[in-house]
Protein backbone atom coordinates (compact mmCIF):
# COMPACT_ATOMS: atom_id res chain seq x y z
CA UNK A 1 0.00 0.00 0.00
CA UNK A 2 1.35 3.58 -1.03
CA UNK A 3 2.02 5.32 2.13
CA UNK A 4 2.48 9.37 2.49
CA UNK A 5 3.21 11.81 5.13
CA UNK A 6 -0.31 13.47 6.47
CA UNK A 7 0.08 17.23 6.76
CA UNK A 8 0.11 18.65 10.05
CA UNK A 9 -3.03 20.31 11.55
CA UNK A 10 -2.00 23.98 10.91
CA UNK A 11 -0.34 23.15 7.81
CA UNK A 12 -3.41 21.55 6.19
CA UNK A 13 -3.71 24.42 3.38
CA UNK A 14 -0.16 24.09 2.59
CA UNK A 15 -0.73 20.34 1.64
CA UNK A 16 -1.77 21.52 -2.29
CA UNK A 17 -2.07 19.21 -5.28
CA UNK A 18 1.12 19.55 -6.68
CA UNK A 19 2.74 18.52 -3.03
CA UNK A 20 0.79 15.70 -3.74
CA UNK A 21 1.97 14.74 -7.07
CA UNK A 22 5.30 15.15 -5.83
CA UNK A 23 5.02 13.18 -2.38
CA UNK A 24 2.95 10.16 -4.61
CA UNK A 25 5.01 10.36 -7.96
CA UNK A 26 7.75 8.07 -6.80
CA UNK A 27 5.35 5.37 -6.54
CA UNK A 28 3.32 5.63 -8.79
CA UNK A 29 2.88 8.13 -12.22
CA UNK A 30 0.81 11.07 -12.15
CA UNK A 31 -0.98 9.17 -15.91
CA UNK A 32 -1.36 6.09 -13.59
CA UNK A 33 -3.41 8.25 -10.66
CA UNK A 34 -5.75 10.15 -13.20
CA UNK A 35 -6.31 6.80 -15.23
CA UNK A 36 -7.71 5.64 -11.71
CA UNK A 37 -10.34 8.67 -11.42
CA UNK A 38 -13.81 7.93 -12.55
CA UNK A 39 -15.11 8.49 -16.12
CA UNK A 40 -15.89 12.06 -16.49
CA UNK A 41 -14.14 13.35 -13.72
CA UNK A 42 -12.27 16.93 -15.24
CA UNK A 43 -8.41 14.72 -15.47
CA UNK A 44 -9.65 11.50 -16.50
CA UNK A 45 -7.72 11.69 -19.42
CA UNK A 46 -4.76 9.62 -18.91
CA UNK A 47 -1.25 10.93 -19.74
CA UNK A 48 -0.73 8.19 -22.59
CA UNK A 49 -3.93 8.97 -24.27
CA UNK A 50 -3.89 12.85 -23.55
CA UNK A 51 -4.26 14.50 -26.73
CA UNK A 52 -1.08 15.94 -28.76
CA UNK A 53 -3.42 19.49 -29.32
CA UNK A 54 -6.04 20.63 -26.85
CA UNK A 55 -7.43 23.46 -28.85
CA UNK A 56 -9.51 22.14 -31.86
CA UNK A 57 -11.26 24.18 -34.17
CA UNK A 58 -14.26 22.60 -35.83
CA UNK A 59 -16.23 23.71 -39.03
CA UNK A 60 -19.40 22.95 -39.61
CA UNK A 61 -22.54 24.31 -41.76
CA UNK A 62 -26.08 25.35 -41.18
CA UNK A 63 -27.62 22.18 -41.39
CA UNK A 64 -29.21 19.35 -38.86
CA UNK A 65 -26.48 16.70 -39.07
CA UNK A 66 -23.73 18.92 -37.78
CA UNK A 67 -25.61 18.08 -33.83
CA UNK A 68 -22.50 15.30 -33.17
CA UNK A 69 -20.14 18.25 -33.04
CA UNK A 70 -22.48 21.17 -31.42
CA UNK A 71 -23.66 18.65 -28.63
CA UNK A 72 -20.49 17.65 -27.86
CA UNK A 73 -19.43 20.96 -27.39
CA UNK A 74 -22.65 21.81 -25.75
CA UNK A 75 -22.83 19.03 -23.51
CA UNK A 76 -19.14 19.24 -22.51
CA UNK A 77 -18.41 15.76 -24.35
CA UNK A 78 -14.86 17.79 -26.23
CA UNK A 79 -13.74 18.95 -22.57
CA UNK A 80 -14.37 15.30 -21.08
CA UNK A 81 -11.71 13.66 -23.29
CA UNK A 82 -9.19 16.74 -22.75
CA UNK A 83 -10.21 19.07 -26.12
CA UNK A 84 -11.20 22.85 -25.61
CA UNK A 85 -13.21 22.82 -29.03
CA UNK A 86 -14.35 26.15 -30.64
CA UNK A 87 -17.27 25.60 -33.03
CA UNK A 88 -16.91 27.45 -36.41
CA UNK A 89 -19.97 28.03 -38.99
CA UNK A 90 -18.90 28.10 -42.60
CA UNK A 91 -20.43 30.15 -45.72
CA UNK A 92 -20.52 27.22 -48.34
CA UNK A 93 -18.93 23.86 -48.30
CA UNK A 94 -15.79 25.14 -50.40
CA UNK A 95 -15.13 27.30 -47.51
CA UNK A 96 -15.22 24.75 -45.12
CA UNK A 97 -12.66 22.56 -47.05
CA UNK A 98 -10.77 25.40 -47.63
CA UNK A 99 -10.14 26.50 -43.86
CA UNK A 100 -9.21 22.72 -43.43
CA UNK A 101 -6.81 22.64 -45.66
CA UNK A 102 -5.11 25.77 -44.83
CA UNK A 103 -5.21 25.01 -41.19
CA UNK A 104 -7.72 27.47 -39.90
CA UNK A 105 -9.67 24.38 -38.66
CA UNK A 106 -8.11 21.19 -37.77
CA UNK A 107 -11.79 19.10 -37.60
CA UNK A 108 -14.98 19.95 -39.50
CA UNK A 109 -18.29 18.64 -40.39
CA UNK A 110 -17.99 17.31 -44.07
CA UNK A 111 -20.07 15.81 -47.21
CA UNK A 112 -18.40 12.40 -47.11
CA UNK A 113 -17.87 13.02 -50.45
CA UNK A 114 -15.54 15.74 -50.33
CA UNK A 115 -12.27 14.52 -48.30
CA UNK A 116 -12.57 11.51 -51.28
CA UNK A 117 -12.53 14.55 -54.12
CA UNK A 118 -9.89 16.31 -52.13
CA UNK A 119 -7.43 13.66 -51.82
CA UNK A 120 -7.49 12.50 -55.41
CA UNK A 121 -7.95 16.34 -56.28
CA UNK A 122 -11.64 15.95 -58.23
CA UNK A 123 -14.06 18.48 -59.65
CA UNK A 124 -12.14 21.62 -58.67
CA UNK A 125 -10.45 20.56 -55.26
CA UNK A 126 -7.28 21.25 -54.49
CA UNK A 127 -5.29 18.06 -54.12
CA UNK A 128 -4.74 17.72 -50.01
CA UNK A 129 -5.12 14.25 -48.50
CA UNK A 130 -7.97 14.29 -45.68
CA UNK A 131 -9.61 10.95 -43.72
CA UNK A 132 -12.56 10.44 -42.22
CA UNK A 133 -12.49 8.20 -39.20
CA UNK A 134 -15.65 8.68 -38.19
CA UNK A 135 -19.62 8.78 -39.79
CA UNK A 136 -21.60 11.49 -38.35
CA UNK A 137 -25.00 10.43 -39.21
CA UNK A 138 -27.66 8.23 -41.72
CA UNK A 139 -30.56 9.95 -43.42
CA UNK A 140 -32.81 13.13 -43.45
CA UNK A 141 -31.45 14.54 -46.83
CA UNK A 142 -34.49 15.23 -49.25
CA UNK A 143 -34.89 16.64 -52.88
CA UNK A 144 -37.76 19.27 -52.63
CA UNK A 145 -39.56 20.17 -56.19
CA UNK A 146 -41.46 24.11 -56.58
CA UNK A 147 -44.69 23.93 -55.75
CA UNK A 148 -45.95 24.66 -59.53
CA UNK A 149 -45.23 20.66 -59.91
CA UNK A 150 -47.67 18.93 -57.09
CA UNK A 151 -49.84 16.53 -58.74
CA UNK A 152 -47.95 16.21 -62.02
CA UNK A 153 -44.46 15.53 -60.85
CA UNK A 154 -43.99 12.43 -58.09
CA UNK A 155 -41.16 10.91 -59.84
CA UNK A 156 -38.17 11.82 -61.83
CA UNK A 157 -39.19 9.74 -64.79
CA UNK A 158 -42.29 12.47 -64.62
CA UNK A 159 -39.55 15.05 -65.36
CA UNK A 160 -38.45 13.58 -68.34
CA UNK A 161 -41.22 15.49 -70.75
CA UNK A 162 -40.78 18.69 -69.04
CA UNK A 163 -36.80 17.92 -69.34
CA UNK A 164 -37.34 17.23 -72.70
CA UNK A 165 -39.15 20.62 -73.59
CA UNK A 166 -36.79 22.58 -71.61
CA UNK A 167 -33.86 21.78 -73.30
CA UNK A 168 -35.13 21.83 -77.37
CA UNK A 169 -36.68 25.92 -75.92
CA UNK A 170 -33.38 26.51 -74.49
CA UNK A 171 -34.30 26.83 -70.84
CA UNK A 172 -33.18 23.87 -69.43
CA UNK A 173 -34.99 22.72 -65.96
CA UNK A 174 -32.26 23.58 -63.09
CA UNK A 175 -31.64 21.63 -60.11
CA UNK A 176 -29.41 22.57 -57.23
CA UNK A 177 -27.27 20.79 -55.02
CA UNK A 178 -24.82 21.86 -52.67
CA UNK A 179 -20.99 20.76 -53.87
CA UNK A 180 -20.28 19.02 -56.88
CA UNK A 181 -18.77 15.57 -55.84
CA UNK A 182 -21.08 15.93 -52.54
CA UNK A 183 -23.53 14.13 -51.37
CA UNK A 184 -26.26 15.55 -52.63
CA UNK A 185 -25.20 16.32 -56.29
CA UNK A 186 -25.40 12.43 -56.07
CA UNK A 187 -28.19 11.82 -54.73
CA UNK A 188 -29.69 14.18 -57.02
CA UNK A 189 -28.18 12.67 -60.49
CA UNK A 190 -28.75 9.24 -58.83
CA UNK A 191 -32.89 10.48 -58.48
CA UNK A 192 -32.57 12.21 -62.79
CA UNK A 193 -30.74 8.61 -63.65
CA UNK A 194 -33.76 7.19 -62.08
CA UNK A 195 -36.15 8.60 -64.60
CA UNK A 196 -33.99 8.40 -67.92
CA UNK A 197 -33.06 11.81 -67.77
CA UNK A 198 -29.01 12.37 -67.96
CA UNK A 199 -28.05 15.71 -65.38
CA UNK A 200 -25.22 16.69 -67.52
CA UNK A 201 -26.65 16.64 -70.72
CA UNK A 202 -30.88 17.10 -69.96
CA UNK A 203 -30.66 19.48 -67.64
CA UNK A 204 -28.65 22.44 -65.72
CA UNK A 205 -27.16 21.48 -62.37
CA UNK A 206 -25.84 24.48 -60.45
CA UNK A 207 -24.33 24.94 -56.44
CA UNK A 208 -25.88 26.72 -53.96
CA UNK A 209 -24.70 26.62 -49.95
CA UNK A 210 -27.47 25.15 -48.08
CA UNK A 211 -29.00 28.02 -46.32
CA UNK A 212 -29.87 29.93 -49.46
CA UNK A 213 -31.77 26.90 -50.78
CA UNK A 214 -34.83 28.33 -50.07
CA UNK A 215 -34.09 31.77 -50.85
CA UNK A 216 -32.90 31.11 -54.28
CA UNK A 217 -36.43 28.89 -55.02
CA UNK A 218 -38.78 31.66 -53.57
CA UNK A 219 -37.38 33.78 -56.28
CA UNK A 220 -37.51 31.01 -59.32
CA UNK A 221 -33.89 30.28 -59.96
CA UNK A 222 -34.97 26.43 -60.03
CA UNK A 223 -37.54 23.62 -60.59
CA UNK A 224 -35.75 21.69 -57.73
CA UNK A 225 -33.02 21.02 -55.06
CA UNK A 226 -31.09 18.64 -53.37
CA UNK A 227 -30.20 19.61 -49.46
CA UNK A 228 -29.79 18.38 -45.96
CA UNK A 229 -32.86 19.39 -43.14
CA UNK A 230 -33.97 21.58 -42.43
CA UNK A 231 -34.19 23.13 -45.01
CA UNK A 232 -36.26 21.17 -47.63
CA UNK A 233 -38.95 21.57 -44.02
CA UNK A 234 -38.52 24.99 -44.58
CA UNK A 235 -39.26 25.12 -47.76
CA UNK A 236 -42.77 23.47 -47.03
CA UNK A 237 -43.70 25.66 -44.14
CA UNK A 238 -43.08 28.37 -46.60
CA UNK A 239 -45.27 26.89 -49.12
CA UNK A 240 -42.60 27.20 -51.58
CA UNK A 241 -42.17 23.42 -52.15
CA UNK A 242 -42.93 20.07 -51.36
CA UNK A 243 -40.70 17.00 -50.65
CA UNK A 244 -40.46 14.35 -53.88
CA UNK A 245 -38.53 11.95 -52.23
CA UNK A 246 -36.42 11.57 -49.18
CA UNK A 247 -32.82 10.06 -49.59
CA UNK A 248 -33.64 7.49 -46.86
CA UNK A 249 -35.95 6.25 -49.83
CA UNK A 250 -33.55 5.91 -52.45
CA UNK A 251 -30.88 4.16 -49.79
CA UNK A 252 -32.26 2.74 -46.54
CA UNK A 253 -29.53 4.25 -43.72
CA UNK A 254 -27.24 5.56 -46.03
CA UNK A 255 -24.38 7.25 -44.97
CA UNK A 256 -24.42 11.16 -45.09
CA UNK A 257 -22.11 13.71 -43.31
CA UNK A 258 -18.53 12.69 -41.50
CA UNK A 259 -16.30 14.52 -39.29
CA UNK A 260 -12.95 14.82 -41.52
CA UNK A 261 -9.24 15.91 -40.80
CA UNK A 262 -6.83 16.45 -43.49
CA UNK A 263 -3.94 13.47 -43.55
CA UNK A 264 -1.20 15.05 -42.17
CA UNK A 265 -3.21 16.39 -39.15
CA UNK A 266 -4.23 12.94 -38.30
CA UNK A 267 -0.45 11.21 -38.66
CA UNK A 268 0.79 13.91 -36.66
CA UNK A 269 -1.72 14.22 -34.02
CA UNK A 270 -3.67 10.82 -33.69
CA UNK A 271 -4.29 10.97 -30.12
CA UNK A 272 -6.32 13.94 -30.66
CA UNK A 273 -8.19 13.01 -33.38
CA UNK A 274 -9.37 9.47 -30.96
CA UNK A 275 -10.25 11.84 -28.23
CA UNK A 276 -12.89 13.99 -31.02
CA UNK A 277 -14.05 10.43 -31.50
CA UNK A 278 -14.63 9.72 -28.47
CA UNK A 279 -16.65 12.73 -27.34
CA UNK A 280 -18.79 12.20 -30.49
CA UNK A 281 -19.44 8.97 -29.59
CA UNK A 282 -21.10 10.17 -26.24
CA UNK A 283 -22.79 13.11 -28.33
CA UNK A 284 -24.55 10.74 -30.85
CA UNK A 285 -25.68 8.31 -28.41
CA UNK A 286 -27.26 10.73 -25.98
CA UNK A 287 -28.36 12.11 -29.65
CA UNK A 288 -30.11 9.08 -30.57
CA UNK A 289 -32.51 8.92 -27.34
CA UNK A 290 -35.98 10.25 -28.40
CA UNK A 291 -36.28 12.08 -26.18
CA UNK A 292 -33.20 14.73 -26.20
CA UNK A 293 -34.40 15.36 -29.44
CA UNK A 294 -36.92 18.23 -28.06
CA UNK A 295 -33.96 20.07 -26.46
CA UNK A 296 -31.51 19.08 -29.65
CA UNK A 297 -33.79 21.38 -31.84
CA UNK A 298 -33.64 24.28 -29.20
CA UNK A 299 -29.58 23.93 -29.17
CA UNK A 300 -28.89 23.70 -33.21
CA UNK A 301 -31.53 25.84 -33.97
CA UNK A 302 -29.63 28.86 -32.27
CA UNK A 303 -27.98 31.74 -34.41
CA UNK A 304 -24.52 30.37 -33.77
CA UNK A 305 -25.32 27.56 -35.68
CA UNK A 306 -28.01 26.75 -37.99
CA UNK A 307 -30.53 30.04 -37.38
CA UNK A 308 -33.97 28.51 -38.13
CA UNK A 309 -37.12 28.11 -35.91
CA UNK A 310 -36.80 25.14 -33.82
CA UNK A 311 -39.84 23.47 -35.06
CA UNK A 312 -38.87 23.05 -38.72
CA UNK A 313 -35.96 21.28 -37.18
CA UNK A 314 -37.66 19.31 -34.62
CA UNK A 315 -40.44 17.73 -36.64
CA UNK A 316 -38.26 15.67 -39.08
CA UNK A 317 -35.81 14.78 -36.45
CA UNK A 318 -38.41 13.19 -34.78
CA UNK A 319 -39.88 10.85 -38.43
CA UNK A 320 -42.42 13.46 -39.13
CA UNK A 321 -42.56 13.85 -42.37
CA UNK A 322 -45.34 16.13 -44.03
CA UNK A 323 -44.26 15.87 -47.62
CA UNK A 324 -46.29 19.20 -48.22
CA UNK A 325 -48.41 17.42 -51.21
CA UNK A 326 -50.73 15.94 -48.98
CA UNK A 327 -48.58 12.91 -47.96
CA UNK A 328 -47.81 13.11 -44.09
CA UNK A 329 -46.09 9.19 -42.60
CA UNK A 330 -44.08 8.97 -39.71
CA UNK A 331 -40.64 7.30 -41.49
CA UNK A 332 -38.81 5.09 -39.27
CA UNK A 333 -35.45 5.66 -41.50
CA UNK A 334 -35.50 9.20 -40.22
CA UNK A 335 -31.73 10.49 -38.91
CA UNK A 336 -29.53 8.61 -36.98
CA UNK A 337 -26.31 9.77 -35.27
CA UNK A 338 -25.59 6.46 -33.60
CA UNK A 339 -27.97 3.50 -33.98
CA UNK A 340 -27.25 0.79 -36.22
CA UNK A 341 -23.43 0.93 -36.46
CA UNK A 342 -24.04 4.13 -38.09
CA UNK A 343 -20.45 5.93 -37.10
CA UNK A 344 -18.10 2.87 -38.74
CA UNK A 345 -16.17 4.12 -41.69
CA UNK A 346 -16.85 1.56 -44.16
CA UNK A 347 -15.03 1.19 -46.95
CA UNK A 348 -18.17 0.10 -48.86
CA UNK A 349 -19.39 3.38 -48.67
CA UNK A 350 -16.12 5.13 -50.10
CA UNK A 351 -16.19 2.72 -53.18
CA UNK A 352 -19.94 3.82 -53.63
CA UNK A 353 -19.11 7.01 -54.26
CA UNK A 354 -15.97 6.54 -56.13
CA UNK A 355 -18.11 4.39 -58.44
CA UNK A 356 -20.83 7.30 -58.98
CA UNK A 357 -17.71 9.62 -59.65
CA UNK A 358 -16.83 7.13 -62.43
CA UNK A 359 -20.49 7.01 -63.64
CA UNK A 360 -20.96 10.64 -64.10
CA UNK A 361 -17.37 11.05 -65.14
CA UNK A 362 -15.29 13.13 -62.63
CA UNK A 363 -12.56 10.46 -62.82
CA UNK A 364 -10.72 10.09 -65.96
CA UNK A 365 -10.84 6.21 -66.29
CA UNK A 366 -10.92 3.76 -63.54
CA UNK A 367 -10.66 4.91 -59.87
CA UNK A 368 -8.86 2.79 -57.37
CA UNK A 369 -11.09 1.75 -55.35
CA UNK A 370 -9.16 -0.05 -53.00
CA UNK A 371 -6.50 2.50 -52.31
CA UNK A 372 -8.92 5.58 -51.99
CA UNK A 373 -11.17 4.06 -50.19
CA UNK A 374 -8.23 2.41 -47.53
CA UNK A 375 -6.67 5.84 -47.65
CA UNK A 376 -9.50 8.06 -46.78
CA UNK A 377 -11.83 5.73 -44.52
CA UNK A 378 -10.03 5.33 -41.31
CA UNK A 379 -11.61 2.01 -39.84
CA UNK A 380 -7.94 1.83 -37.61
CA UNK A 381 -8.37 5.63 -35.98
CA UNK A 382 -11.83 4.18 -35.58
CA UNK A 383 -11.35 1.16 -33.72
CA UNK A 384 -8.75 1.93 -31.64
CA UNK A 385 -10.83 4.92 -30.50
CA UNK A 386 -13.99 2.85 -29.58
CA UNK A 387 -11.70 -0.06 -27.87
CA UNK A 388 -10.25 2.73 -25.21
CA UNK A 389 -13.63 3.68 -23.79
CA UNK A 390 -15.19 -0.45 -24.63
CA UNK A 391 -17.45 -0.14 -27.70
CA UNK A 392 -18.02 -2.57 -29.72
CA UNK A 393 -16.74 -2.30 -33.11
CA UNK A 394 -19.00 -4.04 -35.92
CA UNK A 395 -16.83 -3.81 -39.60
CA UNK A 396 -18.90 -3.69 -42.72
CA UNK A 397 -16.81 -3.04 -45.13
CA UNK A 398 -17.99 -5.19 -47.48
CA UNK A 399 -21.61 -5.51 -47.28
CA UNK A 400 -23.81 -5.09 -49.71
CA UNK A 401 -25.59 -1.85 -50.35
CA UNK A 402 -29.40 -1.92 -51.09
CA UNK A 403 -30.69 1.24 -52.86
CA UNK A 404 -34.40 1.91 -54.12
CA UNK A 405 -33.54 0.11 -57.95
CA UNK A 406 -30.84 -2.19 -57.05
CA UNK A 407 -27.54 -3.48 -55.30
CA UNK A 408 -23.61 -2.12 -54.87
CA UNK A 409 -21.72 -4.79 -54.35
CA UNK A 410 -18.27 -3.10 -52.91
CA UNK A 411 -16.45 -6.32 -54.61
CA UNK A 412 -17.12 -5.03 -58.34
CA UNK A 413 -17.36 -1.20 -58.11
CA UNK A 414 -16.03 -1.30 -61.29
CA UNK A 415 -18.96 -3.42 -63.00
CA UNK A 416 -21.54 -1.46 -61.19
CA UNK A 417 -20.56 1.99 -62.24
CA UNK A 418 -20.73 0.89 -65.78
CA UNK A 419 -23.81 -1.46 -65.52
CA UNK A 420 -26.20 2.08 -65.45
CA UNK A 421 -28.51 2.49 -68.53
CA UNK A 422 -27.55 6.69 -68.08
CA UNK A 423 -23.58 7.29 -67.42
CA UNK A 424 -21.17 9.69 -68.53
CA UNK A 425 -17.96 7.73 -68.07
CA UNK A 426 -14.66 9.10 -69.21
CA UNK A 427 -11.60 6.75 -70.63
Amino acid sequence: MLKRRLPDKGRSNAFNRRQFLRTTGQAVGAGLLFSRLPAGWAGSVSASSAPEVSDVRFGMIALTDCSPIVIAHEKGFFKKYGIRATIVKGASWAAIRDNLSTGDIQGTHMLLGMPLASTMGLAGSPKKPMVIPWLLNRNGQAITLQSKYKGTVKSAADFKPLAEKGLAAGAPLTFAMTFPPGTHAMWMRYWLGSGGINPDKEVALVTIPPPQMVANMKVGKMDGFCVGEPWNARAIAEGIGYTAITTQQIWKDHPEKVCAFTEAFAEKNPKTVKACLKALHEASVWLDETSNRAELAQIVSKPTYINCDPQSIRGRLEGDYDYGDGRKEKDAYYMIFSQRNCNYPSKAYAKWFLSQYRRWGLTAGTPDYEGIAAKVMRTDLFTEAMKEIDVAVTPNDNDVCKLMDGTFDPAKPEEYALSFAIKNPKG
